[in-house]
């Protein structure tokens, strides 16, 4: 586990899965695999980075299976979600993501969860997957949503006007 950054009430954790077009080891996924450790040097020095998981004895998470033997995991914690989209969608993981369809099947159901955890806590993977099965069951909810459809740390939806009294 890699661990660091700045405190604050809650962070923002997240798990997202993707489908191998064809096992790591194989000549099309080599790019995908050259990328891994400077992607995850990249989020380890991202500002907002807090935890990412990584396997026994890897650096990365791909060993971590538990969704399938064909499907690889990453989870991630976050300070905010300014910091998560900001390495997602605003460095040089991008360029990886833009090409995801190269290694990856095409999911028919979500495949990114995000959701709120005390501040110092690291979630399980066991955490992760039932987040991902929760939002792929009933939608998006204070317990596991997406960036379109956000809730705050008080479980309030993204956008929603506070009841008046």
């Amino acid at each position: 586990m890699t661990y660091g950054a700045g405190m604050t009430e809650h962070h923002l954790a997240q798990i997202n899965v993707a489908a191998l077009k064809e096992p790591l080891d194989a000549p099309g996924m080599a790019e995908f695999v050259s990328l891994l450790d400077p992607v995850d040097a990249l989020a380890d020095r991202s500002p907002g980075f807090v935890w990412r998981l990584v396997g026994e004895g890897a650096n990365d998470a791909t060993g971590v299976r538990p969704v399938g033997a064909d499907v690889i995991i990453n989870m991630s914690v976050w300070e905010s979600r300014e910091a998560l989209w900001d390495f997602v969608y605003r460095s040089a993981h991008l360029e990886a993501l833009r090409r995801r369809r190269e290694w990856f099947r095409r999911h028919v159901d979500a495949h990114q969860a995000l959701w709120w955890i005390p501040a110092g806590r690291i979630p399980t993977v066991e955490e992760g997957v039932e987040r991902l099965e929760l939002l792929r069951g009933r939608g998006p909810s204070p317990d596991a949503f997406t960036f379109r459809d956000f809730y705050t740390p008080d479980g309030v939806p993204e956008g929603a006007q506070p009841a008046r009294a």
